[in-house]
């Protein structure tokens, strides 16, 4: 059964609205008198901000509207917030990577370490001028919110989800050889932990063979 036609919607706008929420709480929480509240929120932000992207990957795939101005606009958005791409770039780029994929015109391919990958991988999508613009947001939230509140909730999430989205969408997936026409390894069935690990991208060999699935649905290619 298809999903309804607006459901792609209602769910990034579920994960946008969850992000901020949760960001604006945290950003005012006295961590002081909340210490044990400190790792479980840095792990539950970081999730919010792999869901950020992957919403706007869905978005790079047409998947979370049928109306292409309402898909592009949340895309954008999702892009902005997570930490200033330019979804444009991003979109052109991704579909390098699956008309290309594991070879060396795919912008996500690397032959290397995981480290040196990770780092060419950063190098590839991230500019001075996002740099430049997210120090001065960070200097303007210092303004109303404690410099350690911002880089516990804001900053090091956003850090760990890059680790979080190129762990498992990247390297697992592509590193090595494999003997399948999309190159690509798949995390094996467990819902549960291909969901917490990164919105069912564990599940990789089954996205490059359907890209117009959303995430939400992936689990059922699965079975």
């Amino acid at each position: 059964m298809r999903p309804a036609k607006y459901t792609g919607v209602f769910i990034a706008l579920l994960i946008i609205t969850c992000w901020l929420v949760s960001l604006a709480f945290l950003l005012r929480t006295d961590i002081s008198s909340t210490i044990w509240l400190v790792l479980p929120a840095i792990l539950f932000q970081t999730h919010l901000y792999t869901g950020l992207f992957i919403t706007a990957h869905d978005a790079m795939h047409r998947t979370v509207s049928p109306n292409r101005t309402i898909n592009n606009s949340i895309g954008s958005l999702c892009t902005a917030l997570y930490a200033a791409f330019p979804f444009k770039k991003l979109n052109s780029k991704h579909h390098e990577h699956h008309k290309h994929v594991h070879t060396v015109n795919d912008p996500d391919f690397y032959e290397g370490k995981f480290l040196r990958w990770y780092f060419k991988f950063i190098k590839e999508y991230i500019s001075i001028w996002q740099v430049v613009f997210l120090a001065i947001v960070f200097n303007v939230l210092k303004l109303w919110f404690e410099e350690k509140n911002i880089f516990l909730f804001w900053v090091l999430p956003s850090l760990l989800s890059t680790l979080q989205l190129f762990y498992f969408g990247t390297w697992l997936p592509h590193h090595g050889e494999h003997q399948n026409k999309h190159y690509s390894a798949s995390q094996k069935k467990n819902h549960f932990l291909a969901f917490i690990s990164c919105y069912f991208f564990g599940y990789h060999y089954e996205h490059h063979d359907s890209p117009g699935t959303p995430w939400w649905r992936l689990w059922k290619l699965k079975e």
